[in-house]
């Protein structure tokens, strides 16, 4: 199955590193305003959706969702529905990070949504990745600069952190304590995350 691609009308400034995270077959899903980035993306949509409040529908010969503007479900939010709907398991985020702090939020809680689904799901900004990780944990390689582990869904229990300038051993962060901010992976190795119970938003800082 392909992976889909849900472009949102935030800043990027980085085209070059964005450009370089598009597969040739993804399915590219444009939200509204996220159209102004396809040019410099280089990439067509596969799908159109957006209330249209914030840039002209287009009109390009393509599947286009019109959507209405009161709405409980954000543009962004609409495409994510629409692509699991339509059987999409991997998803990258592009252009949704960033501007108005309360998309941003609404935007990084469709990670757990999908999460919570099976799916996989990672966001990229300027900065670098971000993700859901739960049971599976997972591995960072030492071309991250920095990453944390922040916990937005109540308290992650029995993590553990190898590999990384600050080890963790049976830990457990609260959304009222955010200690795991800006780690390191050790040089040569690979830093390994597990968590034992709950989940936790891991941010890969790879370019400053």
């Amino acid at each position: 199955m392909k992976r889909c691609v849900i472009v949102g009308g935030a800043d990027i400034r980085n085209y070059d590193a964005a450009a370089g995270l598009l597969k040739p077959d993804d399915y590219v899903i444009f939200c509204d305003s996220g159209l102004k980035h396809m040019e410099k993306l280089g990439v067509k949509p596969g799908l159109i959706v957006g209330d249209f409040d914030s840039h002209e529908n287009p009109k390009l010969p393509v599947e286009t969702v019109v959507l209405p503007c009161i709405k409980d479900d954000t543009d962004s939010v609409f495409a994510a529905k629409e692509a699991v709907r339509r059987g999409f398991d991997e998803f990258l985020f592009l252009g949704v990070i960033g501007g108005r702090l309360d998309h941003t939020i609404g935007n990084v809680s469709v990670l757990l949504k999908l999460h919570s689904l099976g799916k996989k799901a990672l966001i990229a900004d300027d900065y670098g990745l971000m993700q859901v990780i739960g049971a599976e944990g997972a591995e960072i390689d030492d071309t991250c600069r920095f990453f944390s582990l922040l916990n937005i869904d109540g308290t992650a229990k029995h993590i553990n952190v190898t590999g990384a300038k600050y080890p963790v051993t049976d830990g457990e962060i609260t959304t009222e304590y955010q200690y795991g901010i800006s780690n390191e992976v050790l040089p040569g190795q690979t830093a390994r995350v597990t968590v034992g119970e709950g989940r936790l938003l891991l941010i890969e800082i790879r370019q400053e």
